[in-house]
């Protein structure tokens, strides 16, 4: 039998006719235009940086300024609260005890200003009868002078005795050391005086700061019921009723729901021209039909992630720069029930002021 001859072989360049080259570059083409068409859906051009982050917000903790027991807790994890609204209460009846003895203390102080008024008042007629009794011992002086100058003319001219003129004369020593005793009198007087009003002042400080202790304890006794210094979201008990906790111990944990920022990266080249107050589109990885609409009001001066030597361009490619955007307060008290922190997403920041977002960055909110 005789074997058939194969068919002849094509040479390889026959297969690359000119009508499949163009076969071979529309396929290409097409599959180009399927890996490029997501790119250009979601790229939203040049004047455009993204980073990612996570949504953040400021925690408070509710602490106890004083040590003691937890009377109640009057939220539970999760609730919404506005500012000025109870929290907790401690357990207060110790201070209550010190608030009433320090009421005690502020009467006690009272009734010693009215005694101490009213030694003034003893005080002061004590110096009028000591100022009396010096004019009355001044008058004596006078009369015993004159009369021991009549003596010493009597005893001159010999119509009396010598004895007479000396008994004058110590009639005269006598009524001076009478005035100067009254006069000593007047002094200690005037001294007592002055004591008593300063008991007085002393007494009225005592009952000031008798009223201090009752208002620093009614301070405490206020502090005792913990409140919420702003609007948020209660996120942890840490405590519980009937737990003893030390001065500044944690009882509740919130999150201000009126701070939510996102922190993310972006490279040094377009750093440079971040400005504040910025427009910048976040979309979370939770939820990505949103696009919330936030404001940048922060940009590091410091870059991270920087090597030590800086000396090349590729290195320098590496330099990124830390940028936090807010979202508005408005904003969020419009939509307090949906905010969550800790969500991861993207956040899409306008370099050009001048351009225009494109379709999918247009802000969608949650009705």
């Amino acid at each position: 039998m005789t074997t058939p001859a194969a068919p002849p072989s094509l040479p390889v360049q026959a297969f690359f006719t000119r009508p499949r080259l163009f076969a071979l570059a529309g396929i290409v083409l097409a599959v180009g235009l399927l890996i490029w068409a997501p790119w250009k859906a979601t790229g939203p051009g040049p004047g455009f940086v993204s980073g990612n982050g996570r949504i953040e917000a400021v925690d408070i903790d509710i602490a106890s300024k004083l040590p003691g027991r937890i009377d109640a807790i009057l939220v539970a994890e999760g609730d919404l609260v506005k500012a000025g609204q109870p929290l907790a209460r401690m357990r207060m009846d110790a201070m209550q005890a010190q608030r009433d003895e320090a009421q005690a203390m502020v009467r006690q102080a009272g009734d010693g200003v009215a005694s101490e008024v009213a030694q003034v008042a003893a005080r002061q007629s004590d110096q009028v009868a000591a100022e009396a009794l010096v004019r009355q011992r001044a008058s004596e002086l006078e009369v015993g002078q004159r009369r021991y100058v009549r003596t010493q003319e009597l005893t001159a001219a010999g119509a009396t005795t010598l004895q007479a003129l000396d008994d004058d004369k110590a009639r005269v020593l006598g009524a001076e050391a009478g005035l100067a005793w009254a006069k000593a009198q007047v002094a200690a007087s005037r001294a007592g005086v002055q004591a008593a009003q300063a008991g007085v002042t002393g007494a009225v400080s005592g009952v000031a700061a008798a009223q201090a202790t009752v208002a620093r304890i009614d301070a405490d006794i206020h502090d005792g019921v913990l409140v919420s210094p702003r609007d948020g979201r209660v996120q942890y008990r840490v405590a519980e009723p009937g737990e003893v906790v030390a001065a500044g111990g944690k009882v509740l944990n919130l999150v201000d729901l009126g701070d939510v920022t996102m922190s993310f990266f972006i490279p040094e080249t377009a750093a440079g021209r971040v400005a504040l107050g910025a427009d910048v589109r976040l979309i979370l990885d939770a939820a990505p039909e949103w696009v919330v609409p936030a404001t940048v009001t922060f940009v590091a001066s410091v870059a991270q992630f920087t090597p030590k030597t800086v000396e090349t361009a590729s290195e320098r490619q590496k330099l990124m720069f830390r940028v936090k955007a807010r979202i508005s307060p408005e904003l969020l008290a419009q939509h307090a029930t949906t905010v969550k922190t800790g969500l991861p997403g993207v956040a899409w920041l306008k370099l050009d002021p001048q351009a225009a977002w494109p379709a999918n960055l247009e802000i969608r909110l949650p009705r």
